[in-house]
């Protein structure tokens, strides 16, 4: 189980105390245990701080946040991505985050909160990558590697957006995490990471001598926490959502974890 730090919670929700009577009218969960299930692999959504070995990241702070709004206690358990979905969808826990792009399929499986956050589909690349420029050059030469995780939005743009539809093509390497996909890259393992704006951006700011973003956006998703068919969570968590954005509470999530932060820091 993991919990921000008490310093880190303190960073996290002081500069927010001026939004305190927005949530007045929120429901009041009473206190009610939740259990959220995450990866700790997606910076800066969340991820394991290379100082201070805690897990923290945007979803950390908002989920904070989200839980002294709506009164509601919550505890995290990690988990791999290809578990995370089928692990909630049977109710082994009450919630799951991990930057989860709101799909169809997954929405047969797990409801999904409102949109919290929209991204767009980037090709990262070694800062010193000059033998590509886009999507197409990538795809016209049969020497060049993409890192991905099965079964994410990243692969399933490799696949049939990039290349030639065969989820088997071995121009995809398969790696357990994003974080992993990315050490891969560096260290030249594979030639181009495929990342929503969010991790990707992420990533550039922390290691901008190693790292660049090319190319146009291959397309938008959009993010939601994910719940068990039928959780009456839902609801509450939207009105929190809702009520974070109305307020300019996400702004600032923003502000500290894409502009601010750095994980050289």
């Amino acid at each position: 189980m993991k919990r921000l730090a008490a310093a880190a919670l303190a960073f996290a929700l002081a500069p927010l105390s001026a939004h305190a009577d927005s949530h007045m009218s929120l429901p009041d969960l009473g206190g009610r245990e939740v259990v959220i299930v995450t990866e700790n692999a997606y910076p800066p959504l969340q991820f394991v701080d290379p100082a201070s070995g805690e897990a923290i990241g945007w979803e950390y702070d908002a989920m904070e946040i989200i839980a002294e709004r709506l009164n509601m206690t919550v505890s995290y358990q990690n988990i791999s991505w290809d578990a995370m979905i089928p692990a909630v969808s049977e109710g082994q826990f009450d919630m799951g985050m991990t930057g989860i792009t709101i799909r169809e399929d997954r929405a047969e499986m797990v409801d999904f909160s409102d949109t919290y956050m929209t991204s767009q589909m980037r090709m990262l690349v070694r800062a010193d990558e000059d033998r590509f420029t886009d999507a197409e050059g990538f795809a016209a030469n049969a020497d060049f590697l993409v890192g991905s995780q099965a079964g994410t939005t990243p692969f399933y743009v490799a696949v049939y957006d990039i290349l030639d539809g065969n989820e088997s093509n071995p121009r995809i390497q398969l790696f357990e995490t994003f974080g992993a996909a990315v050490q891969g890259l560096m260290t030249e393992d594979v030639d181009m990471v495929l990342t929503d704006s969010t991790g990707g951006e992420g990533y550039v700011r922390s290691y901008p001598d190693r790292l660049k973003i090319i190319g146009e956006p291959l397309g938008t998703e959009d993010f939601g926490f994910i719940f068990p068919r039928g959780s009456d969570l839902v609801a509450p968590i939207n009105a929190a959502i809702a009520s974070m954005q109305a307020d300019g509470t996400m702004d600032e999530l923003n502000q500290r974890w894409f502009v601010d932060y750095s994980m050289g820091q």
